[in-house]
Protein backbone atom coordinates (compact mmCIF):
# COMPACT_ATOMS: atom_id res chain seq x y z
CA UNK A 1 0.00 0.00 0.00
CA UNK A 2 2.85 2.35 0.86
CA UNK A 3 4.51 1.88 -2.54
CA UNK A 4 1.26 2.83 -4.28
CA UNK A 5 1.18 6.13 -2.36
CA UNK A 6 4.78 6.95 -3.22
CA UNK A 7 4.18 6.00 -6.84
CA UNK A 8 1.11 8.25 -6.98
CA UNK A 9 2.98 11.16 -5.41
CA UNK A 10 5.90 10.65 -7.78
CA UNK A 11 3.57 10.55 -10.81
CA UNK A 12 1.74 13.68 -9.61
CA UNK A 13 5.05 15.52 -9.11
CA UNK A 14 6.23 14.61 -12.61
CA UNK A 15 2.90 15.68 -14.11
CA UNK A 16 3.14 19.05 -12.35
CA UNK A 17 6.68 19.57 -13.64
CA UNK A 18 5.60 18.72 -17.19
CA UNK A 19 2.64 21.08 -17.03
CA UNK A 20 4.73 23.89 -15.54
CA UNK A 21 7.38 23.42 -18.23
CA UNK A 22 4.83 23.45 -21.03
CA UNK A 23 3.82 27.04 -20.36
CA UNK A 24 5.54 29.13 -22.98
CA UNK A 25 5.90 32.85 -23.13
CA UNK A 26 4.59 34.29 -26.33
CA UNK A 27 6.57 37.06 -27.95
CA UNK A 28 4.82 40.35 -28.53
CA UNK A 29 4.09 41.23 -32.14
CA UNK A 30 4.60 44.96 -32.50
CA UNK A 31 1.63 46.22 -34.50
CA UNK A 32 0.39 49.70 -33.72
CA UNK A 33 -3.06 48.62 -34.87
CA UNK A 34 -3.22 46.60 -31.63
CA UNK A 35 -3.67 49.97 -29.87
CA UNK A 36 -6.90 50.71 -31.77
CA UNK A 37 -9.03 50.23 -28.61
CA UNK A 38 -7.22 53.30 -27.22
CA UNK A 39 -7.98 55.62 -30.13
CA UNK A 40 -11.06 57.22 -28.59
CA UNK A 41 -9.38 57.73 -25.21
CA UNK A 42 -6.32 59.29 -26.87
CA UNK A 43 -8.31 61.55 -29.20
CA UNK A 44 -10.65 62.75 -26.45
CA UNK A 45 -10.55 63.11 -22.71
CA UNK A 46 -12.56 59.95 -22.06
CA UNK A 47 -11.01 57.39 -19.70
CA UNK A 48 -9.37 54.33 -21.26
CA UNK A 49 -11.31 51.08 -21.39
CA UNK A 50 -10.03 47.91 -19.78
CA UNK A 51 -9.38 46.56 -23.28
CA UNK A 52 -7.29 49.65 -24.05
CA UNK A 53 -5.24 49.18 -20.89
CA UNK A 54 -4.72 45.50 -21.65
CA UNK A 55 -3.44 46.36 -25.12
CA UNK A 56 -1.10 49.09 -23.86
CA UNK A 57 0.34 46.66 -21.31
CA UNK A 58 0.72 44.02 -24.02
CA UNK A 59 2.39 46.47 -26.42
CA UNK A 60 4.64 48.07 -23.78
CA UNK A 61 7.82 46.47 -25.22
CA UNK A 62 6.96 48.10 -28.56
CA UNK A 63 6.45 51.69 -27.37
CA UNK A 64 10.02 52.80 -28.09
CA UNK A 65 9.78 51.37 -31.59
CA UNK A 66 6.57 53.33 -32.14
CA UNK A 67 8.08 56.52 -30.70
CA UNK A 68 11.07 56.26 -33.05
CA UNK A 69 8.80 55.93 -36.08
CA UNK A 70 8.25 59.43 -37.54
CA UNK A 71 4.74 58.49 -38.68
CA UNK A 72 3.70 57.33 -35.21
CA UNK A 73 5.72 59.55 -32.89
CA UNK A 74 3.19 62.38 -32.64
CA UNK A 75 0.38 59.92 -31.90
CA UNK A 76 2.23 57.83 -29.30
CA UNK A 77 3.99 60.78 -27.65
CA UNK A 78 0.95 63.06 -27.45
CA UNK A 79 -0.12 64.42 -24.04
CA UNK A 80 -3.39 62.46 -24.24
CA UNK A 81 -1.51 59.24 -25.05
CA UNK A 82 0.65 59.82 -21.99
CA UNK A 83 -2.47 60.40 -19.86
CA UNK A 84 -3.99 57.15 -21.12
CA UNK A 85 -0.78 55.22 -20.45
CA UNK A 86 -0.56 56.70 -16.94
CA UNK A 87 -4.21 55.86 -16.28
CA UNK A 88 -3.44 52.27 -17.29
CA UNK A 89 -0.36 52.14 -15.07
CA UNK A 90 2.10 51.90 -17.95
CA UNK A 91 5.04 54.29 -17.68
CA UNK A 92 6.17 55.94 -20.89
CA UNK A 93 9.69 54.61 -21.57
CA UNK A 94 12.67 56.87 -22.12
CA UNK A 95 13.95 55.81 -25.52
Amino acid sequence: MRSITYTSLYAAAILMMILAGSQTTMAVTCQVTQLAPCASAISSSSPPSSQCCAKIKEQKPCLCQYMKNPSLKAYVSSPNAKKVANACGVPIPKC
